[in-house]
C-alpha cells in the first residue's frame, strides 16, 4: 500500500510523526508512505523544527506555498498537489486535522478518486465562520475512512448521516472508526524526551493564534485587558508570528507579569505544559495536551470542538468576555476526576490496521 500523507502546520507535524514513525519502523506491514509538506507553515519554528525534532523524515516533496488568503493558499495547493498525485498515483491519500492544507489534500484526491483517510474525523463546534470549520466538514464528506478520537466525533457524524456501510470501502461507502486520538499517542512519546526549561513557579501557560481572536480588534483587545487585570498570576505566553504582529500593529501590550517568548518546538512546549500550573488558550490541540497532563484549561472562544473536556470539567469555556476569563483565571481548579477520553495511545497501529484490512 503507498499512503501519500499531506502536511502544512504544526498540529499535522506532531500527529504526523506517530503514524510516520510506526510505518517506518514496521517495514513487514508492507506500507509505504511519501510525505508532501505544503509549506503552509513556513517559519523555522513553526515548521523545520520539527522534523528535527521529532524524527520525522524531511518531506519527499516540499510546495513552499508559504502565506496568503485562504482562497489562495488553497488554489495554490489544489494545483500543485493535483500534478502529484497523477505522478505518484498513490492508493491512499492521508490528511490530518482541519487546515487548509487538509482541504487541498482531499479535495485534490477525491477529484481523481484517489480514497482519502481523515485522522481526527467528526469533530464540530458547529460555528461555520471558522475556516477550520468549513475544513473539517468537507474533508469528512469527500473522505472515504473516518478515523475518529473520541466517541463524540463518531456521533457527530451519526447526526450527519455519516456512518460506516457494507460493500467496498468508497466516498460513497465510508469507514467510521473510533481510534483515539493520535496526539495522545504523540504526547505519551514525546513527554519523554529529554529538554530543560526555566519557568518561574506557578505559572500559567498563555497562547493566542485563532482567527477570530486575533482578527477581531474588540475580541483580542478584551483578552489583552483580562490577562493585565489578573496581574497577580504569571504568564508564559509563546508568541505566534502572525500574533505578534498584530498586537505591535494595535499597541495592544501586556503587564510585566506576562513573559513573551518566541514559538517553541514541540518537545519544549510540552515541557511547558507539564510545568504549568493552567492553561490559558485559543488553541484545539493544547486544550488537549492540557488534560493529557492533568492540567485545567481556560479556552477563549465561543464553542469547542472538544466538548467531553468541558463536560468533565477540564476545560472551561470563556469566549472572548473579559470579565470571565479573569474571574475563571482566579477560580481556576483542576478537577478531581480523569477520565481516559482520547484511547490507549495505539491510534496509528489501529488506523494502518484498519487500512490494510480494508483496501
Amino acid at each position: 500500500m503507498h499512503i501519500l500523507t499531506i502536511i502544512g502546520a504544526r498540529p499535522q507535524f506532531i500527529k504526523a510523526a506517530v503514524l510516520s514513525r510506526y510505518i517506518r519502523n514496521n517495514p513487514q506491514l508492507g506500507v509505504k508512505e511519501t510525505i508532501v509538506h505544503t509549506g503552509q507553515h513556513y517559519d523555522q519554528n513553526m515548521s523545520d523544527i520539527f522534523f528535527t525534532q521529532m524524527d520525522i523524515p524531511q518531506p519527499h516533496y516540499n510546495l513552499h506555498i508559504g502565506s496568503g488568503s485562504h482562497g489562495k493558499m488553497t488554489g495554490l495547493m489544489l494545483e500543485k498537489i493535483e500534478v502529484l498525485l497523477l505522478e505518484l498515483k498513490p492508493d491512499v491519500v492521508l490528511v490530518y486535522g482541519d487546515t487548509n492544507s487538509t482541504l487541498a489534500g482531499a479535495l485534490a484526491a477525491s477529484k481523481l478518486h484517489i480514497p482519502v483517510a481523515h485522522v481526527e474525523a467528526g469533530l464540530r463546534s458547529y460555528m461555520m465562520a471558522m475556516p477550520e470549520e468549513q475544513n473539517r466538514r468537507l474533508t469528512d464528506y469527500l473522505s472515504t475512512w473516518l478515523f475518529c478520537p473520541t466517541d463524540t466525533a463518531v456521533d457527530n457524524l451519526k447526526k450527519e448521516g455519516i456512518a460506516s456501510t457494507n460493500g467496498v470501502p468508497s466516498a460513497d461507502n465510508k469507514i467510521v472508526c473510533k481510534t483515539g486520538d493520535i496526539m495522545y499517542d504523540a504526547s505519551l512519546y514525546y513527554r519523554q524526551k529529554s529538554t530543560s526549561l526555566q519557568t518561574p513557579n506557578d505559572f500559567i501557560l498563555l497562547t493566542i493564534h485563532r482567527a477570530e481572536n486575533t482578527d477581531d480588534l474588540v475580541r483580542l483587545t478584551n483578552i489583552v485587558n483580562a490577562i493585565n487585570a489578573v496581574s497577580e498570576k504569571k504568564f508564559i505566553f509563546p508568541v505566534h508570528p502572525r500574533t505578534k504582529k498584530i498586537l505591535t500593529e494595535q499597541g495592544l501590550q501586556f503587564g510585566s507579569h506576562v513573559k513573551l517568548i518566541d514559538p517553541v518546538g514541540y518537545l519544549e512546549m510540552l515541557k511547558y505544559e507539564e510545568a504549568c500550573a493552567a492553561v490559558l488558550t485559543d488553541s484545539g490541540g493544547v486544550q488537549k495536551e492540557a488534560f493529557f497532563f492533568q492540567k485545567p484549561c481556560i479556552t477563549m472562544r465561543d464553542t469547542t470542538e472538544w466538548v467531553e473536556l468541558v463536560t468533565s470539567g477540564w476545560n472551561t469555556l470563556t469566549g472572548a468576555d473579559t470579565e470571565k476569563i479573569v474571574s475563571t483565571i482566579r477560580n481556576i481548579h483542576t478537577p478531581t476526576e480523569y477520565p481516559q477520553l482520547y484511547g490507549d495511545g495505539y491510534t496509528a497501529e489501529k488506523i494502518i490496521e484498519v487500512l490494510k484490512s480494508q483496501y
